[in-house]
């Protein structure tokens, strides 16, 4: 089978149609340089943006158009970007004529080119997860958080390409990789990985693709990309974004979060995207709190942070980069508990997976079960079983760099109905939330905990796959609770980043914690 080419006029044809002529019109009727543009979403926030739009300098089409042009200029170096919706100029257009309509405030995306990963529904573009036996998975409709930024005025730039099957195929893959979209690299060091499984996502963000990207969350899937490319990625609690319309892993973890410049436009995206869904049943349970479209940083001084121990810090440069890091923020007075460590039982890494093979074939079959009627012929009555033919059948495209033995665990499980599945359940929540989380922010009366997110971005390997170096993910991802990451600084020109957690649904307090800490970083 031949590969879905990404640069065929199928995927990216909206490229070809906006002619560069076009754009040179539409900067000079809007008195912009190209430079200018370039440095104005480099540099200025969604506000910011925003107010420019307001007073007429800047336009969403001009925009819009900016970024498409951008990433058919430059992606090529980088593999972000699977697809380009062809409605974004039709819709820039259609905002800034309505723009009159607001006497005061805009909605609170409005204009904003955002680009979602390719795991994520929207109704102009098939959605793949990367693999060639979804590229005509047109359901013709949104997902809920999809809907959502659209409502608040977000343009639906494109979809990023991502780790195949959200990185839930084979132990021995490479972050980035799939066989839609090829090789995503980071625009860092392009010889080395942007992690994944939001990785085109991080990249795009990183590249200036676009003012914000979404991307997807099972265990590490946003913190690390986010990390590894020098950006902030935010992974909510579990229910704060319904997860209708996004091919699913783990209904216990799974979850969709921002990827910005800054903690404030992750918040604003965050605001955009998060809304109780009866689909999404995690999204009505008690304690989901929602954040707010703006709130103050805490002052220094009000805070008292714990430091936990990541294992990327056996690298000693990265241990440096802590340190630098404690240093400024006890500088401006933050209170630090150090030497904090997660205890986890032995055969707990076992459960955690094992949890995870038994979610994958009940949630992927559910989710193949339930896409609408008018969907190809090809993809009616779909099953896990029948993509694990698929790629046997089509191996070439598909495996010729590693395999699907997670795709054969997962479909010699017995799934999520039995009581053995729901006991340890119940357990792992408890261990990584109750006594894990919560314990350490209860007994030493904590605001959040901090840690080195994940040691510097590894060489791209397509044949040995990652060689991952430690990280912070785990607990908060199965227990569900957020987790954040913002910039810390470099080692040898590839970004480390640090991680902020909270307790269940204290997600605007992780916010305003990373919010305070960026300011300090960035003094």
């Amino acid at each position: 089978m031949t590969l879905f080419n990404r640069r065929t006029p199928a995927v990216l044809f909206t490229a070809t149609i906006f002619a560069t002529s076009f754009v040179s019109e539409c900067i000079a009727n809007q008195g912009l340089t190209t430079t200018q543009l370039e440095h104005y979403t480099s540099t200025k926030s969604i506000a910011e943006l925003q107010q420019l739009i307001k007073s007429g300098e800047l336009t969403s089409k001009q925009l819009t158009q900016f970024y498409i042009d951008k990433i058919e200029k430059e992606d090529h170096k980088y593999n972000s970007v699977i697809s380009i919706n062809p409605n974004a100029i039709a819709q820039a257009e259609a905002l800034d004529k309505s723009i009159s309509n607001y006497k005061k405030d805009l909605p609170s995306l409005f204009g904003m080119p955002i680009l979602l990963k390719d795991n994520i529904e929207t109704k102009e573009l098939a959605t793949t997860a990367g693999s060639l036996i979804l590229k005509n998975n047109r359901t013709n409709r949104d997902a809920q958080l999809t809907e959502n930024l659209r409502s608040a005025g977000a343009i639906i730039l494109g979809k990023t390409n991502l780790s195949e099957w959200a990185n839930f195929r084979s132990e021995r893959s490479s972050s980035g990789w799939s066989a839609i979209g090829g090789q995503t690299k980071n625009p860092n060091d392009v010889t080395t990985t942007p992690c994944g499984s939001s990785s085109g996502s991080g990249a795009a963000v990183a590249a200036n693709f676009a003012i914000a990207a979404i991307g997807t969350e099972t265990n590490g899937s946003i913190t690390c990309p986010a990390a590894v490319n020098g950006v902030v990625g935010v992974k909510p609690s579990v229910g704060l974004v319904s997860r209708f319309g996004i091919v699913p892993i783990s209904p216990s973890q799974d979850t969709a979060g921002p990827m910005t410049k800054n903690v404030d436009d992750a918040q604003r995206v965050l605001f955009a995207m998060q809304g109780r869904d009866k689909r999404d049943a995690e999204t009505l349970v008690k304690g989901i709190n929602p954040v707010g479209l703006i709130s103050s940083p805490l002052q220094p001084q009000e805070l008292k942070i714990g430091v936990l121990y990541s294992s990327a810090e056996s690298h000693e440069q990265v241990k440096q980069i802590l340190g630098a890091t404690l240093r400024k923020l006890t500088n401006q007075g933050v209170k630090l508990v150090d030497g904090l460590k997660f205890e986890p039982y032995d055969g707990f890494w076992n459960d955690g997976y094992t949890q995870l093979l038994r979610e994958f074939k009940t949630s992927l079959n559910l989710y193949f079960a339930e896409l609408p009627n008018d969907i190809p012929d090809e993809l009616n009555s779909l099953t896990l079983k029948d993509v694990i033919a698929f790629n046997e059948a089509n191996s070439e495209a598909e495996m010729s760099y590693f395999q699907q033995e997670i795709f054969l665990k997962s479909e010699a499980t017995e799934g999520m109905s039995t009581q053995k599945y729901k006991n340890l359940k119940k357990k792992l929540k408890r261990v990584t939330g109750k006594e894990g989380i919560d314990k350490l922010l209860k007994e030493h009366e904590l605001d959040a905990l901090i840690a080195i997110t994940r040691g510097p971005a590894w060489k791209i390997d397509l044949v040995n796959g990652d060689h991952s170096n430690g990280g912070v993910s785990t607990f908060s991802a199965i227990s569900g609770y957020p987790h954040i990451t913002i910039p810390a600084g470099k080692l040898h020109g590839l970004p480390i980043g640090l991680s902020i957690m909270t307790s269940f649904g204290e997600d605007e307090k992780a916010l305003r914690v990373s919010k305070a800490i960026e300011n300090i970083l960035e003094k």
